[in-house]
């Protein structure tokens, strides 16, 4: 198995863990691990030459990035952590 598919099973399952009641030290430990996670998909993308791909990976890192927190409220960060986890367990089979 390969670190990129690691990778994405790794943050799915965060992502996955973020829609139950959950402290708010596991969120920020979820942030700093999708910021480190979604840079180094990014630049493996971007070796394998999917452009496209390494900039959506560059986008979801500075949404998840812990330093300037964007406050979507509760309800709209579940349905990204859904979209984005779903998306990363999709990816695993395309």
């Amino acid at each position: 198995m390969n670190i990129e598919r690691i990778i994405k099973i790794i943050l799915a399952g965060l992502l996955f863990l973020c829609l139950l009641e959950m402290p708010y030290g596991f969120y920020q430990l979820v942030r700093m691990v999708a910021l480190i996670g979604f840079i180094m998909l990014a630049y493996q993308s971007y070796n394998k030459g999917y452009v496209n791909m390494s900039i959506l990976y560059l986008g979801l890192a500075i949404l998840f990035q812990p330093v300037i927190k964007i406050y979507l409220g509760r309800e709209i960060w579940n349905v990204v952590d859904l979209i984005v986890g779903g998306y990363l367990v999709v990816s695993l089979y395309i």
